[in-house]
């Protein structure tokens, strides 16, 4: 073993030593603050520097450790705080790997053990005032920052709990970011917010990762600021600045009794009573699609919601599933109501090079042969691969067919 291992070894084994001796100094019948922890940790990394020499850069490390154990999330404060990060997954208490610029990596991070592990992820639960154990192995929720976090518990998760965290952007995403990156051009983005404005219910589709709570976000911004705006959600990811009259929605998961539950569907519905001039639903992935069209069928344009698929024409016979799963409809009325429902659906993607791109942009516009068809208005073509980074344009390829919206509110494309 090389001396860095045995160093390595040795301050792992006294930054647990110290949060023993911490926890045991601990006066449980006081609420102590986060100062008086601090000391605690100061004087006892003091005295064992007499013992053995300490660098300031290990006092440091140790003293943030110990207090993160203790007070926060452990280790998961310094990966949360490394604004890098994008994505956290902890397949056990050793095995903790983080995505930073689109690639995946394992961290050295661990936790001390599988004990702490769980008593991190009760702690989360609980500041949301959720559920996770045996009996409901399965949790989504959020931190403060509205990181999302998805909990798988054992059974369900064979080896060790599992804690997946999409990390909240610190800085809001805009049109003008997503530019900036590349992911959407000028040309693009001046129709989209000709689109919101005048009330075209958009639909927002793609694979995991690819940018969909981000992107519908940015089409928050050209909300009209009067406006009376309700998002439903699982977890309230969804900020919409621009909007001041907003009501925000979150479902609820089930108590250990198996009631008190409050789904996406629930609140769709509720919501509808609520005099909303936009419903933006945050993601449909079952039955709650129905209730979905009905409020986009029902005089609140400008609705938006999102979904999981591979292409917009995908996206479409994903929707009439996920509407079967609620409701026995006859095929024919349920892509009736698709073709009313939703007058945009805009396609995004993770291409190779990691980068995040706005793939299509079709427009609903009605049935032909019992068949939904789409009008293709944009499409993202890759012409070359530089370096490992692809490049490409967008190439407009059809003009926007309905138009009543846009000339009712005195707009033109």
């Amino acid at each position: 073993m090389t001396i860095d291992k045995v160093l390595k070894n040795y301050m792992d084994n006294l930054e647990e030593e110290i949060r023993l001796e911490v926890m045991d100094a601990i006066d449980l019948s006081i609420d102590m603050s986060d100062e008086e922890i601090f000391n605690l940790i100061r004087q006892r990394i003091i005295e064992k520097s007499k013992r053995y020499p300490i660098s300031l850069q290990e006092r440091k490390r140790i003293e943030t450790h110990v207090f993160n154990s203790l007070r926060k999330l452990d280790v998961l404060e310094d990966l949360l705080n490394d604004e890098e990060i994008t994505e956290i997954m902890i397949n056990g208490p050793e095995k903790i790997f983080i995505e930073k610029n689109g690639k995946v990596f394992q961290s050295k991070e661990k936790f001390s053990s599988e004990e702490k592990l769980n008593d991190i992820i009760q702690n989360i639960v609980a500041n949301n005032n959720k559920i996770v154990n045996e009996s409901n192995p399965i949790v989504d929720t959020r931190l403060k920052d509205g990181s999302r976090v998805n909990i798988v518990l054992p059974p369900a998760a064979v080896d060790y709990s599992i804690l997946s965290i999409r990390k909240f952007p610190k800085e809001q995403m805009t049109m003008k970011r997503l530019e900036a990156f590349g992911s959407i051009s000028p040309e693009q983005i001046e129709m989209l917010r000709k689109l919101v404005i005048s009330g075209y219910n958009i639909f927002v589709s793609g694979g995991t990762g690819s940018g969909k709570t981000s992107f519908l976000n940015a089409l928050g911004e050209f909300i009209p600021s009067d406006e009376r705006v309700i998002t439903i959600e699982d977890s309230a990811e969804l900020q919409l600045r621009n909007v001041k009259n907003i009501v925000r929605l979150e479902a609820r998961n089930a108590n250990l009794e198996g009631k008190n539950e409050i789904t996406i569907r629930d609140l769709l519905k509720s919501s509808l009573r609520m005099r909303p001039d936009r419903i933006i639903v945050g993601e449909c992935r079952g039955a709650e699609a129905l209730e979905m069209l009905q409020a986009f069928n029902t005089g609140h344009d400008g609705s938006c919601s999102t979904g999981h698929s591979n292409s917009c024409k995908d996206m479409l016979s994903r929707l009439e599933t996920m509407v079967l799963m609620g409701a026995e409809i006859p095929l024919s009325a349920i892509r009736q109501q698709i073709a009313s429902g939703i007058d945009i659906i805009v396609q995004l993607g993770r291409l190779r090079d990691k980068s995040r791109k706005l793939l299509e942009i079709s427009e609903v516009i009605g049935i032909e042969n019992n068949e939904i068809k789409l009008n293709p208005l944009y499409k993202f073509k890759e012409i070359e691969e530089v370096d490992g980074r692809i490049i490409g344009q967008w190439e407009k390829v059809g003009n926007l067919k309905n138009i009543d919206k846009l000339l009712a509110s005195g707009l033109s494309i």
